[in-house]
């Protein structure tokens, strides 16, 4: 009885090594599975089409957006009677114009100014003709002149200091305050990044 049910172990044992396991018959996909941007979601259901990697997407495949805001300020102070800029400004000049390039759909209004030394009506044209110059140093840089609003104040608004002659070279100025905004896409989260937002 032993010997038989070795026996029997045995070849069943041996008979199942030597039985092929049959190939499984090809299936025919019914429907388009495919996900060419690779966001999760088929191409059936994605009205987004190119997702950014690696945007966190809802359930039609578009992206998820948040603004973020910049500031640039500029301020240029200029000698008395003169619209020339100082070369000690040039560099607010390039800074505003590569800001102005990377926000190409703002604009900016910049706001010439004199201080209260000689007539009114003068240095209402001197404050202009600041504000010009500062306008043509950022067209030179490639910045086209439809963004670029130019106001003269002349002596109306003065810069309050210590002294009258502090007042007055603090108040013959060129200044603006530009704010771009741009969209960013908020991104998955995983154990290799740290989330910026």
């Amino acid at each position: 009885m032993k010997n038989t049910l070795i026996t029997l172990l045995f070849l069943s044992l041996f008979g199942c090594a030597s039985t092929q396991v049959p190939e499984p018959e090809t299936v025919t996909q019914s429907r388009d599975l495919r996900d060419f941007d690779q966001d999760g979601v088929i191409n059936a259901r994605d009205i987004c089409a190119e997702t950014p990697q690696p945007a966190i997407v809802d359930n039609d495949g578009c992206p998820e957006y948040i603004k973020r805001n910049e500031e640039n300020d500029i301020h240029i102070l200029f000698a008395n009677d003169s619209s020339r800029i100082p070369d000690s400004f040039m560099r607010e000049i390039e800074r505003t114009s590569q800001f102005l390039n990377k926000y190409p759909e703002t604009g900016i209004e910049l706001k010439g100014y004199a201080s209260k030394v000689g007539r009114s009506e003068y240095n209402q044209k001197l404050s202009l003709r600041r504000a010009k110059e500062v306008r043509n140093a950022l067209v030179e840089k490639g910045i086209a002149p439809e963004r670029i609003n130019i106001v003269g104040y002349g002596d109306t608004v003065q810069v309050d200091a210590m002294t009258i002659e502090e007042s007055h070279a603090l108040s013959r100025r060129v200044i603006a305050k530009v704010v771009g905004e741009q969209q960013f896409v908020v991104e998955e989260w995983t154990i290799f990044r740290v989330r910026s937002n």
